[in-house]
């Protein structure tokens, strides 16, 4: 009975203690009083109790949330800038050795890239060039965390918050830039309406009848109405006069 007993004393306590079950996205890295030894893989894993620890790292890529930040751009405008970052590590052993919260320490340097890197530019260009800006902050923080087996896969701004006067004075302008255009627009017709009148004028300079056809067909358009009430102007007095002197002319020219 004494064997039997020794040997539930060594499964419980010496051996029990020793399974370390590591998921498919871990691994774990082992240390052999205070030393690392070994980096084991998923699944069913087994160390010396009592002198041998497991640390597991995740190795999914894990998204950060980057505060807002108050930023002045180059042009001299506060911003409140909120972005997110995407990193994974890729190197278990740097991720504990180099560093001692990794997590921590991204979020403290990407605040400081963010704000390093957009101060540097101007407003328009912060609104307009974005993803040039997002390439920018991750490839400085990819060199940043290299040393700690960290890779930076994508940075990208959420949200810009402008201040209430900037905002009114950008409503501002982009109203005016459309009255602008709007007023280009209708020049531009105004323009192209005079010169077709101006060829109208000299077709009607050169045959006088063609004016007075023009007038005979505008009193047809308005008496469509039924209680329209049609002013004749002087000039419409002789308009049947004329017509006729025109055809006779015509046919004594043919014969």
């Amino acid at each position: 009975m004494l064997w039997l007993n020794v040997l539930i004393f060594v499964l419980v306590f010496a051996v029990l203690p020793g399974f370390r079950i590591v998921q498919q996205y871990e691994k774990g890295v082992v240390f052999f009083l205070g030393k690392i030894v070994a980096v084991r893989e998923p699944g069913l894993n087994w160390i010396i109790p009592y002198f041998q620890w497991m640390r597991k790292v995740d190795f999914r890529t894990l998204t950060m949330p980057i505060p807002p930040q108050r930023i002045i751009t180059k042009d001299n405008v506060s911003l409140d800038i909120s972005a997110v970052a995407y990193f994974k590590i890729v190197d278990a052993i740097k991720s504990i050795v180099a560093i001692e919260n990794v997590r921590q320490a991204i979020d403290q340097i990407a605040q400081t890239t963010v704000r390093n890197i957009v101060g540097r530019f101007q407003l328009d260009e912060v609104l307009s060039e974005r993803n040039a800006i997002n390439k920018e902050i991750g490839t400085v923080l990819d060199a940043h965390t290299e040393p700690w087996g960290v890779v930076v896969s994508l940075v990208e701004i959420k949200d810009i918050e402008l201040p209430e006067n900037m905002q009114r004075a950008m409503a501002k302008q982009a109203e005016a830039e459309r009255e602008k255009r709007s007023k280009i627009i209708a020049a531009e017709g105004e323009l192209l309406a005079s010169e077709k009148l101006g060829q109208a004028a000299d077709v009607m300079a050169a045959h006088p009848i063609a004016l007075q056809l023009r007038n005979l067909q505008t009193l047809a358009e308005i008496s469509v109405e039924k209680n329209s009430t049609i002013i004749f102007p002087a000039q419409m007095m002789s308009t049947v006069d004329d017509i006729k002197k025109f055809i006779a002319k015509e046919q004594a020219t043919k014969s």
